[in-house]
């Protein structure tokens, strides 16, 4: 891991990139990441990452990224007996 950090640092240096740039490009691949091996779930993505759940919902929500699955909504039982009839 060491290397390939080494050279994105070097690359980003060289490019100019400021360090509040850096930060939050390797941010948001990190947790990028951390979704892909929890398959998005958020709450062990969070876990993984040493922060709340809600936090990584907000951090997502600013950095852009999307989820690939819908989060699990609850419908009200009261909506299911209407919709059923």
């Amino acid at each position: 891991m060491g290397s390939a950090l080494e050279k994105q640092i070097t690359e980003w240096i060289k490019g100019g990139i400021k360090l509040e740039d850096a930060i939050r490009e390797f941010e948001k691949r990190y947790i990028d990441r951390a979704l892909k091996e929890h398959n998005d779930n958020r709450s062990h993505a969070a876990r993984s990452l040493g922060i709340h759940r809600n936090t990584l919902i907000n951090k997502v929500k600013i950095l852009g990224l999307a989820t690939r699955k819908p989060p699990h909504r609850i419908v009200s039982r009261r909506k299911r007996i209407k919709e059923t009839g």
